[in-house]
This record gives structure tokens, sequence and C-alpha cells, in this order.
């Protein structure tokens, strides 16, 4: 899986971190403060959106009198002391990110969350300085499956996106990774788990863990 490859990029929630439950808990937690309770569609409605697209989304369908901006406040309120203090990261991910240091192989994390919960739990994990940039989807204005998060990655890294291998949870993600011209593996997630089939049709490779990329146990999943 990695041959060739000269840069590493990771989505974040849901790949590099066990969050997503996270989310689904905050937007019951938020709307119930509305006397709204979570609409069935909406986990699938926002899939790959920004957080402004998120925000922009939720003030729109729910009319709520809070700007874009004052929205996302409240939510990094809500999420910040789960990220530094709850969140775990994905078993193997540390070991996998020591060993691409080691190796020299640029990484980078692209991200439709916040910076400020990316930098929170980076540091929280003592992880920071195993990644080489950060991009996250309001800098480039896009939500996935739109490829611009992980071009401009891979540009901010000075590597071809042939060279780069995309690790990714959701069909939206590994859609931008494709639309980029990358090789992307997809993660198994439990907040995903109903999409698996469509997750494979998509990515290259599947992994369990992290593990199985250094093990060489992952599945091939398309010819290349």
């Amino acid at each position: 899986m990695l041959d060739n490859v000269k840069a590493v990029l990771f989505d974040l929630d849901g790949t590099l971190i066990d969050s997503m439950s996270v989310w689904k808990e905050i937007d019951i937690q938020f709307l119930g403060g509305y006397g709204i309770e979570l609409p069935g569609d909406l986990q699938n409605s926002i899939e790959g959106m920004s957080f402004t697209e998120t925000a922009q989304y939720f003030k729109n369908r729910f009319q709520f009198k809070e700007s874009v901006e004052e929205i996302k406040g409240i939510w990094n309120q809500m999420a910040y002391e789960h990220y530094t203090t709850c969140v775990q990261l994905k078993e193997g991910a540390l070991g996998f990110l020591q060993y691409l240091k080691e190796n020299k192989i640029k990484t980078g994390i692209s991200t439709s969350n916040s910076n400020e919960l990316v930098q929170g739990v980076l540091k929280a994990k003592h992880i920071e300085h195993l990644f080489d940039t950060v991009t996250t989807a309001c800098e480039v204005n896009a939500g996935k499956p739109s490829p611009d998060i992980y071009l401009a990655t891979a540009k901010r890294l000075h590597v071809r996106p042939e060279d780069c291998l995309v690790f990714e949870d959701i069909p939206m993600g590994i859609l931008a990774g494709k639309n980029a011209n990358m090789r992307v593996c997809t993660i198994y997630d439990d907040f995903s788990k109903d999409q698996e089939v469509k997750k494979r049709k998509l990515a290259d490779y599947y992994i369990n863990t992290f593990q199985e990329v250094l093990e060489g146990t992952y599945e091939v999943l398309a010819d290349e």
C-alpha cells in the first residue's frame, strides 16, 4: 500500500480518532436546547460538509437566529472538553504515524472539523509533531466530496496528488480522495458500519486498524 507513496493524508474524525459519537450527542444536546428532536436523516444530510457548511445547514434548516459563527462557537465549546479529555486515537494510529515519521513520509490532516478542535486533540494526544500540515475544509471553502481539501494539502506538502495515499472513514471522504486522483484506504468505524458496502465499492483498500497497514494484512479492494 505504501509503495511509491510520498505523503499520507488523513481525515480526522472516525479515521484517526474515535469521535463520531461525540458529534451525534452534541447534535442531540444542541437541538434539544431548542426543543427539537434529532431528525433521522440529519447525519447523512451533513456528511462531508465543512464545519462552516454544517453550521449554515443547521441555521437554514432549523431557522436559528444565531449567526453561523455563533453556532460554530457553541459547537467548539461543547466539543472541546470531549476532544481534549475523552476522545481516543484509533487502534494502531500512533505506531503508524511514528513509522511514517521515521521513514520520512510526509503527513497531513484534511478535515471537515474546526481548526480549534483539531489542534486541541493533537496537543492532548501529544502527536502534533507527527504531522507536517493541517487543512480544514473551511480554509478551502468546500466540503467533501470536493477534492479541494486533499489537493490543497498535497500542494502544501509539495507532493503530486498521484503520490498521495488517503485514509477515510465515510463515502463522501473517500470520493474526495478519489476525485483528487489519490489512492484511498477506508477504515472501519462503528458510526459508518451501515455504509460498509458503499465504502468498499469506492475505496482501494480496507483496514480495521492501522496495524494492518504495517503488517500487510489489509484488504485490496480494487485493481490499481
